[in-house]
């Protein structure tokens, strides 16, 4: 592990929230003073999801109720936010899918090239997602936003046609539960200090610095400092 502060998140690739999220705690970690490496742990909002996919705000308004234009609404109000932090939605085109692939292949990016390459594929698969409405339970799909994010496609392929790190998968999901993680996005820093949702850039930046300040060793104030050579022993004697 390196000295960097350890960020671990949990979070699923068709979350809204979570992609703002990840913007927000980019922001944080770009002010910081100090070296940051995040992590993108899985989580599954909805494991049961077909792995052709539905249309989302239908699902949403089965769900939630109110219907489709109800959705529809939702989506809009999250998509303005979006905006704010820089980001293009377009929730009514995106569907209802499996995501366990997509977390298998982040999995491997980290296995391959660290936090780096995970964190390029975690990018690419939001952005194919939530702005360019994109099928990522599709196999198709999946390889060339791997590629794209510098992955090498016949790795790719391998771990699509087996079940390779659906156990880290499932592993990241009990541990999410184990830490009363109840939804996402969900953010651990060195394991200390837990941030629930897509909070202000600004409580990152407080986080970031707390856990920071609590790695600084203590400062002894002494409240009582005796005459020099009495009542203490040292290396001369006492």
């Amino acid at each position: 592990m390196s000295d960097a502060l350890q960020v671990e998140v949990w979070s699923d690739v068709v979350c809204p929230w979570c992609y703002i999220g990840k913007r927000r705690l980019e922001a944080a970690v770009q002010r910081s003073d100090h070296p940051v490496e995040v992590t993108w742990r899985s989580f599954q909002l909805d494991p049961s999801a077909p792995a052709q996919g539905g249309d989302m705000a239908s699902e949403l308004g089965r769900k939630y109720g109110g219907g489709r234009e109800a959705a529809l609404a939702m989506m809009a109000q999250v998509s303005s936010v979006a905006a704010r932090d820089g980001l293009e939605y377009h929730l009514d085109r995106t569907a209802h899918l499996n995501t366990r692939d997509a977390h298998r292949l982040l999995h491997l990016a980290h296995d391959l090239g660290g936090a780096e390459l995970q964190g390029a594929l975690k990018e690419r698969l939001m952005r194919g997602y939530f702005t360019e409405a994109l099928a990522v339970s599709d196999p198709d799909v999946l390889e060339r936003l791997a590629v794209d994010a510098g992955l090498p496609a016949a790795r790719v392929r391998e771990v699509l046609s087996s079940e390779e790190f659906g156990a880290d998968v499932e592993t990241d999901q009990r541990e999410a539960a184990a830490l009363g993680a109840t939804g996402v996005p969900f953010f651990v820093i060195d394991r200390r200090y837990g941030v629930s949702g897509a909070q202000p850039v600004e409580l990152f930046d407080q986080a970031l610095r707390q856990a920071w300040d609590d790695r600084k060793p203590p400062t002894i104030t002494p409240l009582v400092s005796g005459a020099a050579g009495t009542d203490v022993c040292g290396p001369d004697g006492c």
